[in-house]
């Protein structure tokens, strides 16, 4: 009776419904092999061209993007929302009256900054080596913007009729401070009203939790972001003598007093669902133990606790990034700060997380505001998300997709609010070794995903967008 009870209240997994367009007929036209190594080729020469931020000199970029455009007939428009950061539109109207909004295709131009003398490649190479391209960028995200170009231009010389405008959308600074999207948006959104939107923020994944099991997570949510000074006041002194009244000590008590909080970690939303798919695909006793509510809710969480990017994703994170306010060793100075890095959940106020921090410390500590935001969310019932989830595991026997919130912070956090459905997935599966490259170094991504991550975006893109035959 028991294990029937357990049974019965086991999670459902996504069931995908048929697509809205069938994308075989035109799916056979095309040469992939000859795609997939154009793609790789304008990779490795949008590799080539700096765009580190800072200082970013994004129009280098929109540049090298814009001239492959013009080539093929596309038209385009490069505006700068500061000098030398420049941001490309490109349009593929649809054909006849739209039937829906803009389906846009975002990427960012910049990169971040590279230890040179720390890769096994010079980071600006784009040198192909055992498989890979390796550069600056191939993963985040020159890797994605040369899919989403070649989408583009696939669409263009198909002559594939479209029931709504396509849109590549290239921007300046996501990196640092996200000024070119907010330049786009408030400056031309009247022209873009992306109805949605496909973006950085989810990519495939090679034995996340089970072996020989690839997940696919496609962000439909993203954190809020709280940046802080946390500033602790003391009296100054002479370093020869402790005193039990000194700044730094105010502030190691309050670092240790926020990393003991209680870190309420939760699986509600998306990810709960994701996590669900992954047993459903799984099976056998580990699929029901993450079918199983009681039991997800308990051994489930505790190991995703375990994990440093599971962990981030269930909990609301304190991460000190930096000090400041030091003097000389033998001076007690009497301010010094750290600064904490806080991503919160969706659904968390920022105004009230700071005030929760606030409640935590001593009457010597204050928080200066550096710059806070809400998270953002979309739909999991829509269409694109079902086109991204079906195309991602395609051709895979042992794989499987599913939403969830995105632990860091993309342009799409600005978009939403707007009224854009937006989706974090980028068409690739790595290694975690693949993934010690984001932001850090030996950045490189392997051909056959390049390859194969261009075909699952362009027919997505297609499913949700060609028009059906009268």
């Amino acid at each position: 009776m028991l294990l029937l009870s357990l049974l019965a209240c086991l999670s459902k997994v996504t069931i995908l419904p048929p697509p809205i367009f069938d994308t075989s007929g035109i799916e056979e036209t095309i040469d992939w092999p000859k795609v997939g190594e154009e793609t790789t080729q304008i990779l490795q020469q949008y590799v080539q061209v700096d765009t580190t931020n800072p200082e970013g000199n994004e129009t280098r970029g929109a540049q090298f993007l814009g001239q492959i455009l013009e080539a093929e007939g596309i038209s385009y428009e490069i505006h700068e929302s500061s000098p030398n950061r420049g941001n490309l539109i490109a349009r593929l109207p649809a054909t006849g009256e739209p039937e829906q909004g803009p389906l846009c295709l975002l990427s960012h131009i910049d990169v971040v900054t590279a230890e040179t003398e720390k890769w096994d490649e010079d980071p600006m190479s784009g040198v192909i080596k055992d498989g890979y391209l390796w550069g600056r960028g191939t993963l985040d995200m020159k890797g994605m913007g040369a899919m989403e170009l070649m989408t583009m231009l696939l669409l263009k010389r198909q002559n594939i009729p479209l029931k709504r405008d396509v849109i590549l959308l290239a921007v300046a600074d996501e990196e640092v401070s996200g000024e070119g999207v907010r330049y786009v948006a408030d400056t031309y959104w009247d022209y873009l009203q992306c109805e949605h939107v496909v973006n950085e923020g989810g990519l495939g994944l090679h034995d996340m939790m089970f072996e020989g099991q690839t997940v696919y997570p496609i962000s439909v949510a993203e954190k809020g972001s709280v940046w802080l000074k946390m500033i602790a006041s003391g009296e100054p002194g002479h370093g020869s003598t402790p005193r039990p009244n000194e700044a730094p000590k105010y502030l190691l008590e309050a670092i240790e007093t926020l990393g003991a909080r209680d870190l309420e970690p939760s699986l509600e939303g998306p990810l709960d669902q994701f996590v669900v798919n992954i047993g459903g695909q799984k099976g056998g006793l580990y699929g029901f133990v993450l079918r199983n509510p009681l039991l997800r809710n308990t051994v489930v969480k505790k190991q995703m606790l375990d994990n440093p990017i599971t962990r981030a994703a269930i909990i609301n994170t304190v991460h000190v990034t930096g000090f400041g306010g030091q003097n000389k060793p033998n001076v007690v100075p009497s301010e010094v700060y750290a600064i904490l890095d806080c991503r919160i959940q969706p659904d968390v106020d920022p105004q009230e997380f700071i005030a929760y921090l606030e409640s935590m410390v001593s009457e010597h500590i204050r928080f200066e505001v550096i710059s806070a935001s809400t998270g953002s969310s979309s739909p999991i019932d829509d269409p694109f998300f079902y086109a991204l989830a079906r195309q991602a595991v395609r051709g895979e026997e042992n794989a499987v997709a599913g939403p969830v919130v995105s632990v860091g912070y993309t342009d799409s956090n600005y978009l939403r609010p707007l009224g854009a459905k937006a989706y974090g997935f980028v068409p690739v599966a790595l290694t975690a070794e693949d993934m010690e490259g984001f932001h850090g170094h030996n950045e490189k991504l392997s051909v056959e995903n390049i390859h194969i991550g261009t075909k699952k975006l362009f027919l997505a893109v297609l499913e949700v967008s060609a028009k059906k035959s009268p």
